[in-house]
């Protein structure tokens, strides 16, 4: 009988899938088969895994339980990762966990097994605790934009997939796109100005200045909120987080910003028409429509619309699957599903075209994509929450989250890297507004 003692410190009322190695058929069989395609894999992708190299960097990866295996052979690309989290393979830092990651998915590694489909999203957000470990002002985990960055723009034709293209409206229409050069020397005290630099952008996005209304949707654009203060804008905050209520506030008054700012709770992720009403100058939204299933997101692009007023403006930050997105990037998600963001499935920029146009009467108008410089503020937040391992542990973050979130920062950063995701903010507007932009 194989032993699993390694597992027992494990809390497995709150890590099940971490604290038990799953049970396969043929199981023997199909662990070694495993075993033999994650070899083949590595000496592919020139990970070293011999614990005896005459590389002076050491191992790329090291494997310390063979249970590996078999939970690459019961789950995948998520067995792999639950794997890591239970300690049972390791890297001799963060930097290293990149490079395996990075090099197994260009290989495309994808080892069969059923995977975890997207979920209805959860309704709380990050928390406050956590995202200090690692934020350049203490409380933003989205990425930034850094000083170096220079901005390029281009007017492009983009297919209109509205019911009345080609009819009683252009099959085109134009998008100012703009692509921002990649940052140099960066390093951590870059990440506070590069995050305040991410949401004055947005705000400039929108136009919001003097007797704006804004909405920030969901908290996690909080930082975005305390910039529009500055600018003399009333704000309302929309969060359906009601534990963190408290800390949201608390943040706002500590930046000096509770005045003009207003956390609203809501009953739903979405919020429902009957329970919002609200109608905006202007609506930010940061990191939300990549954390939501198909279905939801029509409801959220309906949501947009019906709250702002005719010639308000919606900007949104989020992050998007590119071309090079492989079914193996794909896969690689299902840990980020399973443990973080149920609804997480990265949307395209063309279906994001296609849904505004087909669920609203918004119209994308602008995008600009500053995929660079997010990998980069990873970097930064990686390094961070590296340095605050035991403040993290003080706070109540066992070594199977901290685990998970090295592991989160790691898969992220390897997927911009490699192209197959993109940061993107979106600025959209009504249709049919006389020519104007």
């Amino acid at each position: 009988m194989v032993n699993f003692s390694h597992l027992d410190t494990i809390d497995a009322a709150q890590w099940p899938s971490v604290a038990n190695v799953p049970s396969v058929s043929f199981g023997q069989f199909k662990a070694r088969r495993a075993e033999a395609e994650f070899a083949k894999t590595c000496d592919l992708a020139e990970i070293d895994l011999d614990p005896e190299t005459d590389s002076e960097d050491g191992p790329d990866m090291e494997v310390l339980h063979d249970a590996l295996f078999t939970r690459i052979a019961a789950t995948g690309w998520l067995g792999f990762a639950e794997s890591y989290l239970a300690g049972e393979w390791t890297t001799e830092n963060s930097e290293k966990l990149v490079k395996v990651l990075r090099c197994l998915l260009q290989t495309g590694y994808r080892p069969k097994a059923k995977e975890l489909a997207p979920e209805l999203s959860a309704p709380g957000e990050l928390p406050v605790e956590l995202v200090r470990l690692y934020a350049g002002d203490g409380f933003t985990h989205s990425g930034g934009i850094f000083a170096s960055g220079v901005p390029t723009t281009v007017r492009e034709a983009v297919p209109s997939f509205s019911q009345q293209a080609g009819r009683k409206e252009p099959k085109e229409h134009l998008v100012d796109v703009t692509k921002v050069s990649e940052p140099t020397s960066v390093d951590r005290s870059d990440l506070r100005d590069g995050q305040r630099r991410s949401a004055q952008w947005l705000l400039d996005a929108t136009h919001s200045g003097a007797g704006t209304h804004l909405l920030v949707y969901p908290a996690t654009g909080l930082n975005v909120a305390v910039e529009a203060v500055s600018r003399r804008a009333t704000v309302d905050v929309l969060t359906a987080d009601a534990e963190q209520l408290n800390e949201f506030n608390e943040i706002l008054l500590l930046e000096g910003a509770a005045d003009s700012v207003h956390v609203q709770l809501s009953d739903a992720v979405i919020p429902h028409p009957k329970q919002w009403r609200g109608r905006y100058d202007a609506i930010v939204s940061v990191e939300k429509l990549e954390l939501l299933t198909p279905a939801e997101r029509k409801r959220f692009v309906s949501v947009l619309d019906r709250s702002l007023v005719p010639g308000g403006r919606v900007a949104l930050a989020s992050t998007f699957a590119t071309d090079a997105m492989t079914p193996a990037g794909r896969a690689a998600l299902q840990v980020l599903r399973a443990y973080i963001w149920p609804g997480l499935d990265y949307p395209t920029i063309e279906e994001t075209h296609k849904l505004f146009d087909k669920q609203s009467n918004l119209r994308i108008v602008a995008q600009t994509h500053v995929g660079s410089h997010y990998a980069e503020s990873l970097r930064e937040q990686r390094s961070y929450f590296d340095g605050h391992l035991r403040e993290a542990a003080a706070a109540g973050f066992d070594p199977v989250f901290r685990r998970l979130w090295t592991f989160q920062f790691a898969l992220r950063e390897a997927l911009f890297e490699l192209g197959m995701i993109d940061a993107v903010q979106v600025t959209a507007t009504h249709r049919n507004r006389g020519g104007r932009r």
